[in-house]
């Protein structure tokens, strides 16, 4: 199994890219398949529109009938985006999915944020957003591809494990 994520483009019906989007984030959060399904994006453009003398700015799909995902390909992910209701197939020839390239990624407007965090594993960080705020947190694992980290905060007198957004932390100085 390849463990690095390659965005795929999946064929949807007409109409149905948000229905596929939103069926596909609940299955990945039912069955916790966060570390082999890491984002879903329909490409849209502002595009401006006249209707009645008015003109208006409007957002449109880019390629309407298609979703995009960011996935590690096993047969466990091939087969939950393939059995997903509104999704017809993987592009690709035959039933093999093709994964874009970086080229063809930038090309299609995806813009993936830049990780720049400067913490490390074993170091403590204070939590400034969300429901621990105030809360000094000891970094134990971090997912730059998720933006995300999990860490121990010290509640109660016991070590609970919380999973942070890169935004929630901040590094003790």
């Amino acid at each position: 199994m390849a463990d690095k994520a390659k965005w795929y483009v999946i064929h949807t019906y007409s109409g149905y890219e948000n229905k596929v989007k939103a069926n596909l984030e609940k299955t990945i959060e039912n069955r916790n398949l966060h570390n082999l399904i890491l984002d879903i994006q329909i490409p849209m453009e502002e595009v401006v529109e006249e209707k009645n003398g008015v003109t208006k700015i409007v957002q449109r799909k880019k390629y309407p009938g298609y979703v995009l995902v960011k996935m590690i390909m096993t047969d466990e992910s091939w087969y939950v985006v393939r059995n997903t209701r509104g999704v017809t197939g993987f592009v690709g020839p035959g039933s093999k999915p093709v994964p874009l390239t970086d080229e063809e990624v930038e090309a299609m407007g995806i813009v993936e944020p830049v990780v720049d965090i400067d913490i490390e594993v074993g170091e403590n960080v204070k939590i400034v957003k969300g429901p621990l705020v105030g809360f000094v947190a000891q970094i134990q694992e971090i997912n730059k591809e998720k933006r995300k980290i999990k860490a121990l905060v010290n509640m109660f007198g016991r070590e609970t494990p919380v999973e942070l957004d890169f935004n929630q932390v901040e590094k003790i100085l």
